[in-house]
């Protein structure tokens, strides 16, 4: 899952950088509204974490530009309090939901899983392709009966991999929605997560779910393999 979060404020941005990068999403910062439009224009996003008081372009208008563009990526604003004022102001810009500080993590995951869940296009709690499934609030995969350990990023690609699955998806899509703007890496780095995923949820189990499509990408079979 690929986040923009636009926040003024540099050490709740940084924190929130890492909190998310470690539990393996990708995560684009901009520190005013400016920026975030920019990113926000030129980029795929799963979610937008705006806050609503930024410098240049105000997280509401910014968040109404996008709404106004024909863009309907989930957005959740941040507030610096409560009130119905706040969340009037929030949810009248165009906001799927939002949240004042200070704020706990946990609850921030959870309700970016949420936004992202019924997002663009409805998309079940738990993922699954045939007898292998994914549960992003729990942060659990299994193939049958037997649970299967992944690291953040592994458990990020099959994320990705499972609510496209049947569809083939390429190394820039991949690379687009699982590392952040600034990476400008080797695009092997997809054969190499891809790899580490099959050695994990088909090879132990004698399964071939997870295809790679010549010259084009990868495909995840709806069925398990």
């Amino acid at each position: 899952m690929r986040i923009l979060v636009v926040e003024d404020d540099k050490q709740l941005a940084s924190a929130l950088r890492r909190g998310l990068e470690g539990e393996g999403y990708a995560v684009d910062v901009a520190l005013d509204g400016r920026e975030g439009c920019w990113l926000a224009a030129e980029n795929a996003y799963d979610v937008l974490v705006l806050d609503v008081m930024l410098p240049e372009v105000p997280g509401d208008v910014l968040c109404a530009r996008r709404r106004e563009a024909g863009d309907w990526t989930p957005i959740l604003m941040l507030t610096a309090r409560s009130g119905p004022e706040q969340e009037a102001r929030a949810l009248d810009a165009g906001a799927d939901d939002f949240l004042a500080k200070p704020f706990s993590f946990v609850v921030l995951q959870a309700r970016l899983r949420a936004l992202v869940r019924r997002g663009r296009h409805e998309r079940p709690a738990v993922l699954t392709a045939g007898d292998l499934g994914l549960d992003p609030a729990r942060h659990l995969v299994w193939r049958g009966d037997f649970p299967i350990e992944l690291t953040p990023r592994q458990f990020a690609l099959l994320e990705f991999l499972l609510s496209r699955a049947g569809d083939v998806v390429s190394k820039a899509t991949i690379i687009e929605h699982l590392w952040d703007f600034s990476y400008d890496g080797d695009p092997n780095i997809v054969e190499v997560y891809v790899g580490q995923l099959r050695q994990r949820i088909d090879r132990p189990f004698g399964r071939s779910s997870l295809r790679t499509v010549r010259r084009v990408g990868y495909c995840l079979d709806p069925d398990g393999g």
